[in-house]
């Protein structure tokens, strides 16, 4: 299940950011570092449950400044 929810997170992280090279639109770019951060924070409980707590932490503290980057984000729109 964990697999298969970071396949999709990196595709919809990975298209938003296609787009935005393509058009040159930066409009979606919080919801690709959403998405990226989401794919993080499942790679981080993949770790968990490998037993391998030193990059469990290190992707969730990345995941962690992923969303407060996302967030600004969309406040700044």
């Amino acid at each position: 299940m964990l697999k298969i929810l970071r396949y999709v997170f990196s595709v919809v992280g990975i298209l938003f950011a296609v787009y935005g090279l393509i058009t040159k639109n930066l409009e979606f770019q919080p919801y690709m570092m959403l998405f990226l951060g989401l794919m993080m924070l499942v790679m981080g409980l993949e770790e968990f449950q490998k037993e391998r707590k030193a990059y469990g932490w290190l992707f969730f503290v990345v995941f962690l400044l992923s969303l407060f980057v996302s967030i600004k984000g969309f406040l700044l729109k």
